[in-house]
């Protein structure tokens, strides 16, 4: 053929125009010569290009030597990586399975919402693991289903293990959530055949009625019959809260008081009688005054920096929260100088701790620390 009869060349032979009975070339169809699909050709290689990298992704591989429309160029020798080798491939069966088991349980585990397998980027994450840009997340109704088969497999694994128990304990608790609803959470705890301690959770139950002694020894028994474990309860233990405290007297199991709940009463009790309340109080007005201005925070931060300490923030006590006292006092304690040295450039009127009430936060210290190993958690 004469060479100004040759036919344009398309992306490196990869494409050649549409040749016609009679011998001409029809420029406004290409025809793929890999898979001899037909394309309308608008002096434009973009569509062409996208045929290429869905359907031939090895075919963008450098080619060497020269190019003609009949044949494309042979390729030069290059190992396949391994995305190249993977990209297009779709997930398997069971692969596809152990994803939407996975999924099932970290939003089950993890309380994350149901509409998380609708999200677009979820999908996008798990097509580039895959290397398959096919995968679809499975809908909500199969995520749904595999959540509750999951429950009832667990469920039933518990089961055998409260059969085999000969003598139980539960330990339950009221908590408020942040929307102000009640719950009661019972966690039972046994003995298995090797001496192992195990517990687990019965059950997280949302109480609309008040927390009176009769209502809290039902809602107990409540439990205790769903899971066929009644007559095998030996103890109950709760905090002393007075309603849990009666409701104990109620119920046909032992009554024991939550340990850890009796010791942070006896602190918290302990330091409104022991003297330490000026101390204390003087304390939770210099967390106060750092805790309502950024700018008073950066200034500490920068003392603490300056003197070689570790820029931490202070702590106030809770009574509600445990150990939150001995936390105050320490970190008071440990940043006494930075503390001093930016309220002495600062315009304020608190009153800070004096020596005498920081020997005092000092035996403190020591009187709380061995505490501490009782109430952490």
């Amino acid at each position: 053929m004469d060479a100004s009869r040759k036919p344009p060349c398309l992306l490196n032979g990869k494409f050649i125009f549409r040749k016609l009975p009679n011998g001409n070339l029809d420029k406004t169809k290409v025809v793929c010569t890999l898979c001899n699909a037909e394309f309308v050709y608008c002096r434009s290689s973009s569509s062409l290009k996208y045929h290429l990298n869905a359907k031939h992704p090895l075919a963008n591989a450098e080619h060497a030597g020269p190019s003609t429309a009949v044949a494309p160029a042979k390729s030069s020798a290059r190992q396949t990586t391994m995305f190249e080798y993977n990209r297009g491939k779709p997930v398997s069966t069971a692969l596809s399975e152990k994803l939407t088991k996975l999924l099932a349980q970290w939003i089950a585990t993890s309380c994350r919402p149901i509409s998380v397998v609708e999200d677009d980027g979820l999908e996008l994450v798990l097509q580039a693991a895959t290397g398959d840009p096919s995968y679809k997340l499975p809908a909500r109704r199969t995520i749904m289903r595999r959540i509750h088969d999951q429950h009832a497999s667990e469920k039933a694994a518990k089961d055998e293990k409260l059969v085999e128990a000969t003598c139980v304990a539960l330990t339950g608790d009221h908590w408020t959530s942040v929307k102000n609803d009640n719950y009661l959470g019972v966690t039972v705890h046994l003995i298995d055949a090797s001496w192992e301690l195990i517990s687990f959770a019965l059950g997280v139950m949302k109480t609309g009625e008040r927390h009176f002694a009769e209502a809290c020894a039902r809602q107990f028994l409540d439990v205790a019959n769903q899971w066929g474990i009644t007559d095998k309860i030996s103890t109950i233990g709760t905090d002393s809260a007075p309603n849990m405290v009666a409701a104990g007297r109620i119920l046909p199991f032992e009554h024991v008081p939550c340990v850890a709940h009796v010791v942070q009463r006896a602190i918290v009790m302990s330091l409104r009688d022991g003297g330490f309340d000026g101390a204390l109080a003087k304390c939770r007005k210099v967390f106060g005054h750092f805790k309502h201005s950024p700018a008073n925070s950066d200034e500490l931060n920068a003392q603490q920096a300056s003197l070689g300490q570790d820029q931490e923030q202070l702590v106030q006590d809770v009574p509600t929260r445990w150990n939150s006292t001995l936390e105050m006092i320490k970190r008071v304690r440990r940043n006494r100088d930075a503390l001093h040295t930016t309220l002495s450039q600062q315009k304020h009127n608190l009153a800070l701790p004096t020596n005498a009430e920081y020997e005092k936060l000092a035996n403190l210290e020591k009187q709380l620390e061995p505490c501490r190993y009782g109430l952490q958690r």
